[in-house]
């Protein structure tokens, strides 16, 4: 059905639930330094994409979310746009 190609509900949960992952275990003053918290998150994106189909228009709505509540927190603009540009990728 067309109404479930804009449904992106569960996309922009997920977008959400990554960035408090982020929250959780990298820390805004030096990022660069959890390799291992970045390996989870692939992880779990993998995971996510197993049960889950996106289209353009949910990966863009899970990036916003993901990328705007980091922003919400305090990271750095460059910071943010890295590891968003990294997720969509792995998406």
């Amino acid at each position: 059905m067309i109404f479930d190609w804009f449904d992106a509900r569960e996309a922009s949960r997920f977008g959400t639930s990554l960035a408090d992952f982020v929250v959780e275990r990298i820390p805004s003053k030096s990022p660069k330094k959890a390799p291992e918290a970045l390996a989870k998150l692939f992880a779990q994106i993998e995971r996510f994409k197993q049960t889950n189909r996106l289209n353009m228009y949910k990966k863009a709505k899970l990036g916003n979310a993901f990328k705007w509540k980091l922003r919400d927190y305090g990271y750095t603009d460059e910071f943010v746009d890295e590891i968003t540009k990294e997720v969509l990728l792995h998406l």
